[in-house]
Formats: C-alpha cells, sequence, structure tokens
C-alpha cells in the first residue's frame, strides 16, 4: 500500500519552486523601495502612524498562502522542507550579492551605474535576509504549526478560520522580528520602525483574507489531484528535522 513517503505528488515540486521565487523576490524588493501611500491613520496610544511598507511586501504573502496550502494538502512534515529549501535559497542568494559586491567593478560600469548604486539598492540584502531569514524561519514555521493542529483540531472544517489565524500568529512573529533586527542592522530608520511593523502586518493580514476564495480554489484542485489530504496527527513539529 502507497504510504506519503513513498507516494509521487504531481504538484508538490511546482509549489515548492513557486514558493522559493516569491520568497526571492520579496528579499529582493524589500531592498529596492519603501512605499509611502501618502496616507496615515490615528492608532490612538501610538498616535498616528504613516501607512509605510516595504516594496517585499507585495509578494511575501503569497509566500504564507503557499505555506497554508502546503501544509492543508501535504502536512506539515513536506511544507517543512519546503520552508528549509527557502531558508537555503534565500542564503545562497544573499551570499551571492555579497560576493559580487566586492569585486571589483568595470570602469565604463561605474560611470553609468557606479559601486555606491550598487551598495545604495542590493548592499542592504545582506542585512536583510539576516533579518529575513530569522523572521521567516518563526513566522513560516509557526504559521504551519498552527494550520497543522487547527486542522486536526477542527477535523478538517473551515479552511478560512484555519488560514486566517495561523496568518494571525506567523505574520505577527515574522514582521515584528524582520522590521526589528533590519532596524537594528541599519536597514531601516528607526522613526519609522513602528510604521513599518504596522502597516506591513495589517497589509500582509488583509491580503492572506482577500486571497482566500482563491485558496479554497487551489487546496480543493490540489487535493483531488494528488488524491491527498494530509492531517498531523502523529506528526514530530521539530522544526529542524526533515524527515517526512
Amino acid at each position: 500500500m502507497e504510504t506519503q513517503e513513498t507516494k509521487n505528488y504531481k504538484y508538490y515540486d511546482f509549489v515548492m519552486a513557486a514558493f522559493v521565487t516569491v520568497l526571492l523576490l520579496s528579499n529582493l524588493l524589500s531592498s529596492a523601495k519603501i512605499i509611502d501611500t501618502g496616507a496615515a491613520i490615528d492608532f490612538g496610544p501610538l498616535g498616528m502612524l504613516a501607512l509605510l511598507f516595504d516594496a517585499g511586501t507585495l509578494v511575501f504573502p503569497i509566500a504564507y498562502i503557499f505555506g497554508d496550502v502546503l501544509t492543508e494538502v501535504y502536512g506539515y512534515k513536506r511544507a517543512r522542507r519546503v520552508i528549509w529549501a527557502g531558508f537555503a535559497a534565500s542564503a545562497l542568494m544573499a551570499f551571492m550579492v555579497w560576493i559580487v559586491g566586492i569585486l571589483p567593478g568595470e570602469s565604463e560600469w561605474q560611470n553609468y551605474a557606479g559601486q555606491e548604486a550598487y551598495d545604495s539598492i542590493l548592499g542592504g540584502i545582506s542585512g536583510l535576509v539576516i533579518a529575513s531569514l530569522t523572521a521567516y524561519l518563526i513566522g513560516e514555521f509557526l504559521n504551519s504549526y498552527v494550520m497543522a493542529r487547527l486542522k486536526v483540531k477542527m477535523h478538517g472544517s473551515m479552511l478560512w478560520v484555519r488560514t486566517i489565524s495561523s496568518t494571525l500568529v506567523g505574520q505577527a512573529a515574522d514582521t515584528t522580528i524582520f522590521f526589528v533586527i533590519a532596524t537594528a542592522l541599519g536597514v531601516f530608520p528607526v522613526e519609522i520602525l513602528l510604521s513599518l511593523i504596522v502597516t506591513n502586518y495589517i497589509f500582509k493580514v488583509f491580503i492572506e483574507a482577500t486571497f482566500t476564495p482563491i485558496t479554497y480554489q487551489v487546496v480543493t484542485r490540489l487535493k483531488n489531484a494528488e488524491q491527498e489530504d494530509y492531517y498531523d496527527y502523529d506528526t514530530n513539529f521539530n522544526p529542524f528535522s526533515l524527515q517526512v
């Protein structure tokens, strides 16, 4: 009888590739630009906070959606492998950006672009990736853990409650840890730290909630195509294990 350990899935690798691509894009875009919406919200005791977010926030919530899909269909253990694959890819990207940054630039390139421009845009990636990898591991594993445990507890019902609940927990940790570390490393100015945390958290949760109908469709089709709907009854939730 075929088990999950021996089963060949049709789309698992594609979901993994999409997840890692989104993660790398978010790190790259986060280094490139901070977006100012021109608006502000009165948060009472926190005062008026400008609605600012780094450009990576435009795509990063999609990684959490993929994380939800992976855990819901394939289970925590296989989602865990994808999370570590994303970690390795991000670390490699940061290393290569750093290597290229310290290599001497060609004279013509120095005239029309230059090392200063490279350092201004991509030089922050190393600091961003340190912050991102730390926050990403904690946030993604919390997201996947909450998703898997709630699926068992709720007997697989009310997917929207599980996706949004896991996002509320995972993104709270991810967003706070990311911006605190990145600001401490000089990537973002401390003056906008609180605005960045609050704005990005609200935006990410909003994106997750908005994409819920699409998540439902993707989950349903994947379950049918893969003939899989995994429940983590006896799963070892140790985040450092790579066993499936």
